[in-house]
């Protein structure tokens, strides 16, 4: 009986070692490209993906690779929808101490998926919907995320995904991308300085320690923010990211 428990143990850990496998190789890979970089034996690797595909949860390409399957997608959307409520009260108090709008934001796909929004008051404000998903490169939730990464991740999402440029402001190649997130580490930081939306400004910051790569930010007119404002609201943005990483470590 005991064999039998450890032996479930295993399989569920095995599952999860294969999935994250598919979702690091950006959601698609061969069966040799799985057998090269783990452990199991092959006909264990066929045998767990033969049953994943039955559920769903993976699914075979007409050209013979496997990708992550659609019930995954309700998994993920429930998760989402977990890391945003617990981040909304910190959002809601960065939006009553900086008067603009707050977000969150986490890693899903090689993209941003929008997570969470309090929105400012004032009458022109940023306003995005929780569901929307943004190329990386080009807004400043994605940048502090990237910043996170070693330069050869960032290359592979960049290779996959592309850089589209939303504003003549966006950045459109990789080496200029690559120093951006330099800065961004040194300072702890990132600036969306209207490469999303002309006449948007955006101060982002990762999530310490979080269970899946996530940033928070606050954004508005760049008349509204200045350096002045910057001043006052890095600060709370590292104290908010901070509160929302010790809230998830308790989930």
């Amino acid at each position: 009986m005991a064999e039998k428990a450890t032996g479930g143990v295993q399989s569920v850990e095995r599952v999860f070692e294969l999935l994250e496998l598919i979702t690091d190789a950006g959601g698609d890979v061969t069966l040799s490209e799985l057998s090269a970089s783990t452990d199991l034996p092959l006909p264990t690797i066929h045998r767990l993906l033969r049953t994943l595909v039955s559920l769903g949860y993976i699914r075979q390409l007409p050209n013979r690779r496997y990708a992550l399957g659609p019930r995954l997608i309700r998994l993920g959307e429930a998760a989402d929808k977990q890391l945003g409520a617990v981040a909304r009260p910190q959002l809601k108090s960065l939006v009553d101490r900086l008067g603009e709008t707050a977000n969150m934001a986490v890693l899903d796909s090689d993209m941003v998926i929008y997570v969470a929004q309090v929105p400012s008051l004032h009458s022109m404000r940023m306003m995005t919907e929780v569901g929307r998903r943004g190329f990386m490169h080009a807004t400043g939730m994605g940048k502090a995320i990237l910043a996170q990464l070693d330069d050869d991740a960032v290359r592979g999402i960049v290779a996959r995904k592309g850089m589209p440029t939303p504003t003549p402001k966006s950045i459109g190649d990789v080496d200029t991308l690559l120093a951006d997130l330099k800065l961004i580490r040194e300072r702890g930081y990132a600036i969306d300085e209207e490469e999303q939306e002309i006449g948007v400004r955006c101060y982002a910051m990762a999530i310490p320690d979080a269970p899946t790569q996530a940033a928070i930010s606050v954004s508005g007119p760049v008349s509204r923010l200045d350096e002045s404002f910057a001043g006052r609201a890095v600060p709370l943005l590292r104290e908010a990211a901070q509160a929302i990483s010790r809230e998830l470590s308790r989930h």
